[in-house]
């Protein structure tokens, strides 16, 4: 350092040298305490950018809160939208009660289920307490058939009043009921017409004066067990494959054999039931007559559920001169018999059937020789759709004897035969239906005068039908 000049020094002269590792240590911690000031003002400036201020969080929460606000207002439109359309929306119709066993229906019309109807009877709750079985006697069922009918024909057999065309009610009948419990009931009143094959067509008015009046079927049924039960009454018939009113059968006009059976009976009736086998056993008067003399027996087995046999007999045990409109002497003293095989599975209703009628000799009343028939008839229905129907019947039935062999006329003369062919398009749609109907009748080994037209000569006959109404 010679040569150096040391005039800096002059200021420390005479005074202690300052500690170098003193100064160093100063420095550093000068350096460490810039640092730090750093640092804190930058966190600040950070720490100003992630914290919002006091202002900010309010206008958020002020934001959050209208926001929750209109979520609520949305949530209550929506409900009372939903309201509204729940009001406003159809009320489901309630399932339909399914249609009773009575009346028995062949098809393929269907009555509608029943109105149930829930009266108030004074002291039944009293009667109640000494005779189980008749608290709910006020509980009823009500159905309805309201029904026209008009017709022409050819060759009219007008000694008995027929015409070739008329216009009648067909049913307008109520049916009121009570068809469960130990007691039961049944009433069909009301007016109807039975028009049937071969004979000469009957009006409403006469069929309820000279037939079985506004009350042709009413019974009482003690039903103590499911599989048995006791009717007593005017009671539908046990014989044959038809019933009586038109609105129960495939086809509005009833068939030459159901003209040889009865209709209505006035009687006691026993039904038993087991498992496929259903029995029933009836007393009552036959033919609508004043004599209690006839016994009834059926036998059905089913087979499955789509597939029946029945055996059907009946015979008057006792001998009855009686005779009006409603009782012919011959047939009221006569047996009656069928097999009936009944086939009823969606879209066919197929019920062959055969019966044997016989009188056994008896002068009185005009059989001077034991007479029988025998026919036999195919009815069938298949449902082309649901609403729409073809429904058919096709039948002979002969006679045995001559007109000189003193044989009994059962038919179009002794020893007569028939056919007959019958076609019936139906249409039902809910309680609304209606029936076109045609029909041929054939007569063969006849007695003139005996048969069709005015001179009673013309052995064949042509109808045409038709048959509206509802069934409620």
């Amino acid at each position: 350092m010679a040569g150096l000049s040391t005039s800096f020094l002059r200021p420390f002269e005479g005074k202690k040298p300052v500690n170098i590792r003193t100064t160093a240590l100063l420095g550093a911690a000068f350096v460490v305490l810039a640092a730090m000031l750093v640092w804190t003002t930058a966190h600040a400036a950070s720490g100003s950018e992630l914290v919002p201020t006091a202002q900010e969080q309010q206008e958020k929460i002020d934001q959050l809160t209208k926001r929750l606000q209109r979520m609520k207002e949305r949530e209550a439109e929506l409900e009372a939208k939903l309201k509204e359309a729940q009001s406003k929306a159809a009320t489901p119709a309630p399932t339909p009660a399914p249609a009773l066993p009575s009346p028995s229906m062949s098809g393929p019309l269907q009555m509608a289920g029943p109105t149930e109807i829930d009266t108030y009877l004074p002291g039944i709750s009293q009667l109640a307490e000494t005779i189980p079985g008749v608290s709910d006697l006020g509980k009823l069922d009500f159905n309805g058939v309201l029904s026209g009918i008009g017709i022409v024909q050819d060759h009219p057999v007008r000694a008995s009043g027929d015409r070739t065309a008329r216009t009648d009610i067909s049913n307008a009948q109520i049916i009121l009921q009570k068809s469960d419990g130990v007691v039961q009931f049944y009433l069909q009143a009301g007016a109807y017409d039975i028009p049937a094959l071969g004979t000469p067509l009957v009006t409403a008015g006469k069929a309820l004066t000279d037939l079985y009046g506004p009350l042709p079927v009413a019974y009482l049924k003690i039903a103590p067990t499911s599989n048995f039960s006791i009717m007593a009454g005017n009671l539908p018939t046990l014989i044959g494959a038809e019933y009586t009113f038109t609105f129960e059968n495939i086809n509005v006009e009833r068939g030459l054999l159901w003209n040889q059976e009865n209709a209505i009976n006035r009687g006691v009736q026993l039904n038993y039931s087991v498992g496929p086998l259903s029995a029933s056993i009836s007393w009552n008067n036959g033919f609508y007559s004043n004599s209690y003399t006839w016994l009834w027996g059926s036998l059905a087995y089913a087979l499955n559920s789509a597939n029946t046999l029945t055996a059907v007999g009946g015979q008057n045990l006792g001998f009855s001169k009686f005779s009006n409109f409603a009782t012919p002497a011959l047939l009221n003293n006569s047996g009656i018999y069928n097999l009936i095989y009944t086939y009823n599975s969606a879209p066919w209703i197929i019920q062959p059937y055969f019966q044997w009628t016989w009188v056994p000799h008896n002068p009185e009343i005009g059989a001077f020789r034991s007479t029988s028939t025998l026919g036999g008839a195919l009815l069938a229905s298949y449902a082309l759709t649901d609403n729409f129907f073809l429904a058919w019947r096709a039948e002979y039935i002969g006679s045995t004897g001559s007109t000189t062999d003193g044989a009994a006329n059962l038919l179009y003369g002794a020893g007569s035969e028939a056919w007959s062919i019958t076609l019936t398009p139906t249409y039902q749609y809910k309680k609304f239906f209606v029936r076109p109907e045609v029909s041929f009748v054939q007569a063969m080994g006849y007695t003139p005068g005996d048969v069709f037209g005015s001179a009673g000569r013309n052995p064949a006959q042509v109808r045409g039908l038709i048959e509206t109404g509802f069934l409620f």
